[in-house]
């Protein structure tokens, strides 16, 4: 989709801005908006239709008695979640964390709300661990100010071509939940049925696992793995933690067991010293590492000798009778058995007893291969189709926010705009962004 220029445009005198349409004014956030400030509430028990929605920094999250506010009001973050402001209407209560704006006459709360996702909040954001804008920066950030009509143009325009885009993102995060359900309906097939439909079936008494084929062996996971426990060496000791170059496994790289079947690096390193002074140990490669701490059961292979906190373990697999890959592929199945060993708990850990009665199925060797093999080869074509869902979803994001910020900086001239009638034309253009994601 294409679009037109204003025919005349000026500077505007703001470094971000750049020109804007010559018969635009330059002004300051206050100028559209009046900044309040939210104030704390303590949430009510239970949700009753009458109540109205407490809204914070990360969204709404409970309900109050009372409200703070009756109208359109566009939120802008105080601390934390700086730079996602929102767009309401009615009644509400907005928490200290966040700034309410009553809507200014000669103001259109959508176009403000637009025009407010453009800040550059890294230009003003405190530089501490939980980002923090002030009222008086906000008030004071220089913006265009279109005439109310054609700010209304502009909301009317984005209303629509955003609402489009917002819903292919849709259809790939479902495209994306339903590709993570089959990865994990192949995994769990893969290490509780196995590959031949025929093969006579036992009820193996474990409850995550159901009917397994009769040739293999039920047990738990340690009778065919070693448990390691892991350790932390004194941080205070200094000596401990430099020039380091041993592999120590810890929840900073969480983000990377959750994602990688294999660890090669990890985020923090400690030295021999460190390792011979504490109970840590240095494991050999081709362990599987096993979060038991916060986010319970990721785990990833070591492609050399780590050694691992003590908010992991590491399982050492008995060569001659369990696979590496079989042990990993059993610990993606259990998520959910994970969850249950959890449940309701505030910090999330797993004891180590509870670890050593982890329980699976065990084909032989050659049967683990075959199967580790099969399954590999399906989790490699299925991140394939995630991979490039992501991507779209990226793309079109960007799509979305250069399309909102060449609206309301004047970029493009949409006064003139109407709805298309064939709205399959915008559908076909917009969907090529997927066709970008995978090329």
């Amino acid at each position: 989709m294409s679009f037109v220029e204003y025919p005349e445009y000026k500077g505007s005198g703001v470094q971000w801005l750049g020109e804007v349409p010559s018969n635009w004014k330059i002004g300051r956030l206050k100028h559209l908006l009046r900044i309040r400030g939210g104030q704390d509430y303590k949430s009510v028990e239970s949700y009753v239709p009458t109540d109205f929605p407490v809204i914070g920094s990360g969204g709404q999250f409970t309900y109050a008695t009372d409200y703070l506010y009756d109208g359109e009001s566009v939120l802008l973050g105080r601390k934390g979640t700086i730079d996602k402001p929102l767009y309401v209407k009615g009644k509400f209560w907005t928490v200290d964390t966040m700034f309410y704006t009553e809507v200014l006459p000669g103001t259109n709360g959508r176009y403000a709300y637009y025009l407010a996702t453009t800040i550059p909040f890294d230009l003003y954001s405190t530089n501490t661990a939980l980002p923090s804008m002030s009222q008086f920066d906000l008030a004071n950030h220089g913006l265009p100010l279109p005439p109310k009509c054609e700010q209304t143009q502009i909301a009317r325009f984005l209303d629509h071509e955003t609402a489009k885009i917002d819903a292919l993102i849709r259809e790939q995060e479902r495209l994306i939940e339903l590709l993570q359900e089959k990865r994990q309906a192949v995994i769990s097939h893969a290490v509780t049925k196995g590959l031949d439909p025929d093969v006579p079936m036992k009820d193996s008494g474990v409850e995550w696992l159901g009917e397994v084929p009769a040739h293999w062996i039920v047990a738990r996971i340690k009778n065919f793995a070693r448990v390691e426990s892991g350790h932390t060496p004194d941080k205070k000791k200094e000596e401990y933690w430099v020039d380091c170059d041993i592999p120590w496994v810890s929840l900073n790289d969480s983000k990377q067991l959750k994602k990688a079947d294999y660890i090669a690096d990890t985020s923090t390193k400690v030295n021999d010293l460190g390792i011979a002074n504490s109970s840590a140990r240095l494991l050999p490669a081709a362990a599987v590492v096993f979060t038991r701490d916060a986010s319970i059961g990721l785990s990833a292979i070591t492609t050399k000798p780590m050694a691992v906190s003590q908010h992991l373990i590491a399982w050492l697999c008995a060569g001659e009778k369990l696979v590496p890959e079989y042990l990993l592929l059993i610990f993606y199945a259990m998520e959910s058995e994970f969850e249950r060993y959890t449940f309701g708990a505030t910090i999330k850990t797993i004891g180590m007893d509870d670890v050593r009665s982890l329980t699976a199925a065990f084909p032989p060797m050659e049967e683990q291969k075959q199967l580790v093999t099969w399954a590999f080869r399906k989790k490699e074509t299925l991140q394939a189709g995630l991979d490039a869902a992501e991507k779209t979803i990226l793309l079109l994001k960007e799509r979305r926010s250069a399309l909102i910020s060449s609206a309301v900086t004047g970029k493009i001239d949409v006064r003139n705009w109407q709805p298309p009638a064939d709205e399959g034309a915008f559908d076909e253009e917009v969907r090529a962004v997927g066709m970008e994601a995978t090329a």
